[in-house]
């Protein structure tokens, strides 16, 4: 295979930025050269497969929600954003883009679809939601593929060729892919997880739930939770006024362990956290995100219940009372938890890397291009 240059666009949240590494991951192994397009939130890469290669930081805001005025100005920066990315992309001359979506893809691929036939690379998004989001719903018409984490994903262009790859996730999730599930003959141990920043509503509503729990059933209970930082110390409070054993941190930095060891998880439905709940194979009792723009997360969530691999609360019905009666039926049934943990594993896609990097060299042309 000719080795080429290929430019990631990502940014933002650890939900694109993750799956972006594991696909610059799998092209360097391949012997592809990366170039990282990225946006002033996510800043340079000092670690990671991005670290010592080029890297672009392009001005730019999401216009989703915000006032005129505000809309105004992040229109604006997307502009400038997306003039710089022409220039560097002509200069550079990468032979595609693959995009992550959310904002810091519009510059690098609109900047892409600006030039000349002879210059224009071969442009791609990755859609990690079961429903096109904005940014790429605005981008999609323009592409020539789109690799997409679910079998049906809603808003898709007909005329764009789709590939179904999955949803890359980090070679130490991936790894956790057909270890299997090991009910719990003893400890119940519960992961809550809220995205990148954590989610206020686990810490005012998970601990009062699981505080009101059966007393046997609340003295299996071993928790990790995620919290914002202004958080920690009054959801660890809360925990240790109900006697339950709970480690409380804003970031959570061994996921691959915490979900090896979990029996069940609370958390988002982000296209990130869904995709390494299936891989890992683990049971989930999920909230959407009420705000998202086209309800990305409830579609997500859903596509899961419909394969009986997780449960669904939205937020206004997620209160302690409602937890705590869904609580005491799910995590008193072993085998419920079982076979739900099994119907997540065959949702899971622990090769996707793989699949979205075969998707982009089938386009590639035999001979690399030059600036």
């Amino acid at each position: 295979m000719t080795h080429h240059c290929i430019a990631v666009a990502a940014g933002g949240t650890g939900g694109h930025f993750f799956p972006a590494e594991a696909l610059a991951c799998e092209l360097v192994r391949r012997g592809h050269d990366i170039i990282l397009m990225t946006d002033q939130r996510a800043g340079g890469r000092e670690s990671g497969v991005f670290a010592g290669r080029q890297q672009f930081v392009l001005p730019g805001a999401g216009i989703a929600g915000r006032g005129l005025m505000r809309a105004s100005r992040a229109a604006l920066a997307l502009a400038r954003g997306t003039l710089q990315a022409r220039g560097i992309i002509g200069r550079i001359r990468p032979a595609a883009i693959i995009g992550f979506g959310g904002y810091p893809s519009v510059p690098p691929l609109l900047g892409g679809s600006l030039l000349g036939k002879k210059h224009r690379p071969l442009l791609f998004i990755h859609e990690g939601n079961a429903v096109l989001g904005k940014a790429n719903g605005f981008l999609a018409p323009r592409m020539d593929g789109i690799a997409t984490s679910f079998p049906t994903v809603a808003g898709v262009p007909a005329r764009v060729p789709t590939t179904l790859t999955g949803m890359p996730v980090r070679p130490d999730i991936a790894a956790l892919a057909g270890e299997g599930y090991e009910p719990s003959n003893g400890v119940l141990r519960l992961l809550v997880w809220g995205g990148s920043l954590g989610a206020r509503v686990f810490s005012d509503v998970v601990p009062p739930a699981l505080a009101a729990l059966p007393p046997a059933l609340r003295a299996r209970l071993q928790v990790t939770q995620q919290a914002r930082a202004e958080d920690v110390a009054r959801v660890q409070a809360a925990y240790k006024t109900a006697g339950i054993p709970a480690t409380i941190a804003p970031f959570l930095d061994d996921v691959p362990g915490l979900l090896r060891a979990a029996h069940l998880v609370i958390g988002r439905a982000g296209g990130s956290s869904v995709a390494e709940l299936t891989v890992a194979g683990r049971p989930a009792l999920l909230v959407p995100l009420p705000i998202a723009a086209r309800d990305e997360q409830g579609a997500n969530a859903q596509a899961l219940v419909d394969a009986g691999a997780a449960w669904m609360i939205r937020q206004p019905a997620f209160t302690a009372p409602a937890l705590t009666q869904r609580l005491t039926t799910l995590l008193a049934d072993r085998d419920l938890l079982a076979r739900t943990a099994q119907a997540a594993s065959r949702l899971g896609r622990p090769d996707a890397a793989r699949l979205l990097a075969d998707m982009i060299e089938a386009r590639l042309p035999d001979t690399p291009r030059t600036a």
